[in-house]
């Protein structure tokens, strides 16, 4: 009998001392994440609603104070199609994780690429990316995501002055 309540015992403490992983390469909340990309390079903008709250505050290359609506950001993407031909995601597999932080808030963390054409010249980019994403119920309710965007800013703008000398030319 008493060998029967200290294996219980031990049982008990085992038990109890096992914690949740609080970081993992394999999660329901990762496979969303990659189907939104999966999404995004398909062009189905629309499509990636269903991955969302529709209370979603989306952060990109803004602070807290500004935060963008899904609609606004579905309508800018659609907007940038115009602008770049062969707009792909891509993630390697050890480049994206679920974290639970000690609050128990759940985030997918993401580091990747985006390549893309511009539509005027042709030139490919290749912007690498970190975003992260909150999930509660299963549906993305904050979006972060950084890149720098400043060589294609800098393309763009100097197209647009090309383009205004060449109509101030053959005037």
């Amino acid at each position: 009998m008493k060998n029967v309540i200290a294996i219980i015992l031990i049982l008990l403490i085992a038990v109890s001392c096992q914690q949740q992983s609080r970081y993992t390469q394999q999660a329901p909340e990762i496979e969303t994440v990659k189907a939104l990309f999966a999404a995004y390079n398909s062009e189905d903008y629309e499509g990636q609603r269903q991955y969302y709250d529709p209370n979603v505050q989306i952060f990109i290359n803004s602070p807290e104070s500004s935060p963008t609506s899904l609609d606004e950001n579905i309508s800018q993407m659609m907007e940038e199609k115009d602008f770049f031909n062969n707009e792909t995601i891509t993630i390697e597999d050890d480049a994206i994780e679920r974290v639970t932080t000690d609050d128990g808030e759940v985030w997918v963390n993401v580091w990747g690429e985006w390549k893309g054409n511009m539509a005027s010249t042709g030139k490919e980019y290749v912007i690498p990316f970190h975003q992260t994403f909150q999930f509660v119920d299963g549906k993305i309710v904050k979006e972060y995501g950084y890149w720098d965007n400043s060589k294609i800013m800098e393309d763009m703008m100097k197209a647009e002055m090309e383009s205004k000398s060449d109509t101030t030319a053959v005037q």
